[in-house]
């Protein structure tokens, strides 16, 4: 199938199918050691590697793609499978029970109008599979809850632990700096589309889900923002700090130890000899430091986790199915 790849593009797919999703600088660093070319100097190089791979991946359904981790706002690299229907299940090692578990964790972050992009342990370990049981499949109607499968009702608070435990060391959840549940690498890998066609808030700068972002302080406004995405926009000092939607005032959060003062006039004695004037600072209003990112790279793909159908719902409230 692959008979047009050498064995350079073959090592990257191998590096990424062995080892998972890597970060952007290990994923440079094996393309320099097999090409002996850095993709820093040599871009479009690196471009025509990436989309002769994904030529080829294609006929299989799956792609080499990069997003931007909204924790803590690295670039990584994965593989991805494109299939979304209930044959591609089978090549996951979670059951049915902890799918849904899973599903569920995905959906309470997604729905958090707060835009923290987390959940609470003990929330996550609240989870009721019964929520998820039989979506999709139509047998809801005929039997109603009498019919949620015993693996359901059954999944013990120590086999959610445990799930929680896989979920985090394979990538498919993360365990975030104050200790709560977070989507992993994967997750921001895979479901990029998920996101899409179940109208979840988008960041107004990248356009990516806003799942771990900043909110306008105008509580009527809609409106999110990555915070690199933020420090970005807003990195030049003439440009008006503003929100893009209604216009109020966006105070760029920042950390304990980093403070941005601006000068008017330096400390000099006056012509006339009077003492030199305090200067006028104008400093931004300092904060907890919160990661965040966007996705980058092009292409659709739902995670083999969540493959089963999925409903449309509103802006701020979507439902895995």
């Amino acid at each position: 199938m692959l008979t047009t790849l050498c064995w350079r593009h073959h090592t990257l797919i191998q590096s990424l199918l062995s080892r998972g999703p890597l970060r952007e600088d290990e994923f440079h660093s094996i393309f320099s050691n097999v090409t002996g070319k850095s993709p820093g100097t040599r871009q479009q190089l690196f471009n025509d590697f990436l989309l002769k791979i994904n030529k080829e991946l294609a006929y299989v359904q799956f792609e080499l793609r990069a997003c931007r981790n909204q924790y803590d706002g690295n670039v990584y690299y994965g593989v991805v499978n494109n299939v979304a229907d209930e044959q591609s299940k089978l090549g996951t090692k979670y059951t049915v029970p902890q799918i849904a578990f899973y599903k569920g964790i995905i959906e309470a972050i997604v729905q958090d109008t707060t835009a923290r992009g987390s959940l609470l342990n003990l929330d996550a370990l609240n989870i009721r599979l019964e929520n998820q049981a039989l979506t999709g499949t139509g047998s809801q109607s005929q039997g109603g809850p009498s019919q949620v499968p015993p693996a359901f009702r059954n999944f013990s608070l120590s086999q959610k632990e445990k799930t929680l435990e896989e979920l985090v060391r394979d990538q498919w959840l993360c365990s975030t700096p104050d200790g709560n549940i977070g989507l992993g690498v994967r997750s921001f890998l895979d479901l990029r589309s998920w996101f899409r066609n179940n109208d979840v808030p988008s960041c107004e700068v990248c356009n990516e889900a806003g799942l771990k972002a900043e909110l306008c302080h105008n509580e009527t406004c809609t409106v999110r923002i990555h915070k690199y995405c933020l420090q970005k926009k807003y990195s030049q000092r003439k440009v008006e700090r503003v929100c893009p939607g209604c216009g109020t005032q966006w105070l760029i959060p920042v950390s304990k130890t980093e403070v941005v003062e601006e000068e008017d006039e330096p400390n000099v004695p006056s012509q006339n000899g009077r003492p030199p004037q305090p200067s006028t600072r104008k400093t931004l209003r300092t904060g907890k430091t919160v990661d965040g990112g966007d996705t980058v790279g092009s292409g659709s793909s739902q995670a083999s986790l969540l493959n089963s159908d999925t409903r449309r719902t509103t802006r701020s409230s979507a439902r895995l199915g």
